[in-house]
């Protein structure tokens, strides 16, 4: 490798650290604060939501670094145009063709990166993170041990609890069962314990006033008792276990075992073969955004007025290239044999490129002098 593609690499992964940096901390921060908003509402402790945070960070990586990559090689280019240096290289013999070399080798150490997250981490941590959802879901104990805040496990139940002793005794317990749509009962409890069995959990209330309403009867019955226990799993929604979904399955276990892991998990074929190759394609994607920004922006040379109408041609031709994307997915679902399809949207960025490249290093026929005009 030349000094020259060390300079330009080293600057592309520098501005590439830098810009992927600020995108997934924009994202990450985005979902994190939804997420926090969800499980510490239900009770959940501050390590469960670190623990989200962390298994979602794989699949913000994923989204936001081909527009790093973008990012990164339309500023070092226009940085080296503004400089005068891409004019120097290119009067020293560089074709264009030489001077993407680097951002060739950047683009796909880049998709390399992605393909890892692609091919392993996303859909680890995607099915690691929707298994502990449903495990959160069925932790009865989290959801309902939250002091002074009225809470619904379920459409109809709403749960209350004054405060909570450190051995665990629930303080002033309010429960109102509607869940019966002509029966209202509200219980009330000086005291109540949560007790695991093996039939689920139930809470035990001690001195505490059961009051059952009737609403068609309009009659309202009350019965004082000692104890009381009250089966707290059945008055909360039930979670089934979580299914394996397509994005779920690592593509190591597809290669290995591609008829039993569909006829396992009951997918579609067309969905499994659309997601197998978009993985691909989304890892190929760091080199076409690398080469798009590094040939849009040598068109037009030097100017002093910048480079923003290459930069913008840019940007319009990565829609472009999402926008293909977006049209053969349906197909390919549809019609697994279609697969080839997935690829269209990378074969037509880097034919835009290579014929960019082309038409800026093309031989140019000189301009006839200009006649002086008679005495």
């Amino acid at each position: 490798m030349s000094r020259f593609d060390r300079y330009v690499l080293s600057q592309l992964v520098v501005l590439f650290g830098f810009f992927a940096l600020v995108l997934v901390s924009i994202y990450w921060i985005n979902q994190a604060v939804r997420l926090f908003d969800r499980l510490i509402g239900d009770g959940q402790s501050a390590f469960v939501f670190l623990e989200f945070t962390v298994l979602t960070l794989a699949n913000v990586i994923r989204m936001v670094l081909p527009v790093a990559v973008f990012a990164a090689t339309v500023y070092v280019t226009n940085r080296l145009s503004n400089e005068s240096e891409l004019v120097v290289m290119q009067a020293t013999g560089f074709s264009p063709w030489r001077l993407a070399r680097p951002v060739l080798i950047f683009g796909v150490g880049t998709a390399l990166m992605l393909s890892a997250l692609t091919h392993y981490l996303v859909p680890s941590s995607m099915a690691q993170l929707q298994w502990r959802e449903a495990e959160v879901a069925r932790n009865v104990t989290a959801r309902l041990l939250t002091e002074g805040t009225f809470l619904h496990p379920t459409e109809g139940v709403t749960f209350y609890i004054r405060e909570i002793d450190p051995d665990g005794t629930l303080r002033d317990v309010f429960l109102s069962d509607r869940r019966t749509p002509d029966r209202a009962v509200t219980y009330t409890a000086a005291r109540a314990y949560l007790v695991n069995d093996e039939g689920g959990s139930r809470m035990v209330m001690l001195d505490g006033l059961a009051q059952n309403f009737i609403l068609s009867e309009n009659r309202l019955s009350t019965t004082h008792f000692v104890d009381y226990n009250f089966d707290i799993s059945a008055a909360i929604e039930k979670t089934v276990a979580p299914r394996l979904r397509v994005r779920d399955v690592p593509t190591a276990r597809f290669l290995a075992d591609f008829e039993g892991v569909i006829a396992e998990n009951r997918f579609k074929r067309g969905q499994a073969v659309e997601e197998l190759h978009s993985r691909v394609a989304q890892s190929l994607l760091c080199v076409v955004a690398a080469l798009i920004g590094f040939s849009s922006l040598l068109v037009g040379g030097f100017s002093r007025f910048g480079v923003w109408r290459q930069i913008m041609g840019a940007l319009v031709l990565l829609v472009i290239v999402k926008f293909i994307e977006g049209l053969v997915t349906d197909p390919v679902q549809r019609d697994p044999a279609l697969w080839p399809l997935m690829y269209l949207p990378i074969l037509f960025g880097i034919g835009v490129a290579v014929a960019t490249l082309w038409y800026v290093g093309r031989p140019r026929r000189p301009s006839r002098p200009v006649a002086e005009a008679g005495a």
